[in-house]
């Protein structure tokens, strides 16, 4: 039996993403839901970053874990759907809405995987480059054990997904997941959609360009039909992520206008660059502030 090295802190955890920003949840009142993408794959909803499960004959692949108080009821799901306990636990990258059931899918036996840019940042600690927050190193037992470095496999019987770095994007480890027998794509946050603004990690390497880029390579591999499950937000197809590239674009865009014309970071959120851009993802002043913020930092 695995015993526990450290502990977690919730405050902690949630600080890593997009829900530092909110109340902690009523865990209780949670609900993991499904969505079957087919072949024994799935999109998975709860609190926090969506989940990818991929069901094989002897064990199942997860993508990203949401937060700890969220593990018995995703893993009470994952027996409910592939009926096999999960053997890989994939992160996509190293914000706690998406890695906090690390530690605890590891003490019931599960693989932890990652990019090895993910595991140094969380083995390091963060901080958010806008608040100055910091985030914490993670214990030893929520660190991803198997690392890479480009591109690898991970495998249960009878499926294989393919993990691939993008590079400088959402963070520094950001991988996307391919599960070409049914024809999915997770992204990770790199992709979120809906009613938001995905969240470039200027203090761990993300970056607008790196952003593009990785939606560029994510057009390459999808296809007419491939069912993209995002970081945020509900699934998605190719036409859908096309448009979300020329959301970013044109954020990108405007932001660096007024950066090249020698504004200061203050003048850039005045000035609103994101107008039309925020009513196309239908955010908010408050997200368009900090989006600006973000991109100002990490344009060239």
């Amino acid at each position: 039996m695995r015993a526990i090295v450290g502990g977690v802190v919730l405050a902690a955890i949630l600080a890593g993403g997009a829900a530092a920003q909110q109340a902690q949840p009523d865990w209780s009142k949670v609900e993991i839901k499904a969505t079957d993408l087919g072949r024994r794959t799935w999109m998975l909803e709860g609190q926090g970053g969506n989940l990818t499960l991929i069901a094989g004959d002897d064990g199942a692949i997860l993508v990203d874990s949401q937060f700890a108080p969220l593990h018995d009821k995703i893993r009470a799901k994952v027996a409910e759907l592939a009926g096999q306990p999960v053997r890989y636990l994939v992160n996509t990258h190293l914000h706690g809405d998406h890695t906090g059931g690390n530690q605890a899918f590891w003490l019931a036996g599960a693989t932890l995987v990652g990019h090895a840019n993910l595991k140094a940042s969380l083995a390091a600690g963060t901080t958010n480059a806008l608040t100055g927050a910091k985030i914490p190193p993670a214990p030893a037992a929520a660190l991803p054990k198997v690392t890479y470095g480009q591109r690898t496999t991970v495998s249960v019987k009878g499926r294989t997904v393919e993990l691939v770095h993008m590079p400088l994007a959402h963070t520094k480890g950001d991988t996307a997941v391919r599960v070409r027998d049914a024809d999915v794509l997770a992204t990770g946050d790199i992709v979120s959609w809906g009613a938001r603004y995905p969240n470039i990690d200027v203090g761990d390497g993300g970056d607008i360009d790196g952003m593009i880029a990785a939606v560029d390579g994510f057009l390459k591999m999808a296809g007419p039909k491939t069912k993209i499950v995002p970081g945020h937000g509900k699934l998605m197809t190719r036409a859908d992520l096309a448009a979300y590239r020329q959301l970013l674009a044109d954020a990108r865009d405007a932001v660096g206008a007024l950066k090249a014309a020698g504004r200061s970071e203050d003048e850039a959120v005045a000035a609103r660059p994101l107008a039309d851009v925020q009513a196309r993802a239908g955010a908010t002043d408050p997200q368009s502030a900090t989006l600006v913020r973000l991109i100002y930092r990490s344009v060239g």
